[in-house]
């Protein structure tokens, strides 16, 4: 059995069932449902919740960003910087049901071709949660960044700052 399988735009409607997933996903990361407002507003483009079978199943924030630099768990950016110079995916998160589907694969694919095309040179994450793997198959790559060890930290000791060029 196939599910139907839908990245939609999200909207503010949607924020709380994003801070339910979230709760859900990563209860070791908490956030403020004013992040994601605030993520959604900055950069709606990058912004998208995963439908499978009509419940909502997953999501994913990205925007664009300063390589290095961080943004804090949990904090407001204030703005999209002018120089932005990577493209920074602060979130995916999906339920249990939608893992295996191929729906993180599909919107990483997407995100990262809409990255390229409004001209950033690369793409960063932190992976939590052993997720190095995954995005290891995307192309990212560990990179070593002594200035970025104690916000790092601040999610998990396992995090890791991962970019892909392209």
């Amino acid at each position: 059995m196939t599910n139907a399988m839908h990245w939609r735009a999200l909207t503010t409607l949607d924020l709380p069932v994003v801070e339910t997933i979230a709760a859900a996903v990563h209860p070791d990361f908490p956030e403020d449902v004013a992040v994601f407002a605030e993520r959604l507003r900055l950069y709606p483009e990058g912004a998208r919740l995963l439908e499978l079978d009509g419940k909502p199943s997953g999501y994913i924030l990205s925007h664009p960003w300063r390589s290095q630099a961080l943004p804090e768990l949990n904090a407001l950016l204030g703005a999209i910087p002018d120089n932005a110079d990577t493209y920074y995916l602060h979130d995916l998160a999906l339920l249990p049901a939608a893992r295996g589907t191929g729906a993180a694969a599909m919107i990483v694919g997407d995100i990262l071709r809409h990255a390229r095309a409004v001209g950033l040179p690369e793409a960063s994450l932190v992976a939590v949660n052993g997720s190095l793997p995954f995005w290891y198959k995307h192309g990212f790559r560990v990179l070593k960044a002594p200035a970025l060890d104690e916000k790092l930290q601040s999610y998990e000791g396992a995090a890791r700052y991962m970019v892909k060029r392209f």
